[in-house]
């Protein structure tokens, strides 16, 4: 008797996300806090990355 063949198909391994440079993958970076008429930094923020709008990913 011969063995039957299966139907299931392969899928294709799913290429792993390239981290994004600036955030390095986090999606905030570092923003400096100014105030007053000197405009004298009194600590930070965190902001969304830009270059991967906060997904932290890199977009190339």
């Amino acid at each position: 008797m011969a063995a039957r063949k299966t139907n299931a198909r392969r899928r294709a391994p799913v290429p792993e996300a390239v981290k994004c440079g600036p955030c390095n993958g986090t999606g905030e970076v570092p923003r400096a806090v100014r105030v007053g008429r000197k405009q004298r930094v009194v600590g930070q923020q965190s902001g969304i990355c830009l270059a991967c709008f906060g997904s932290g990913e890199a977009t190339d």
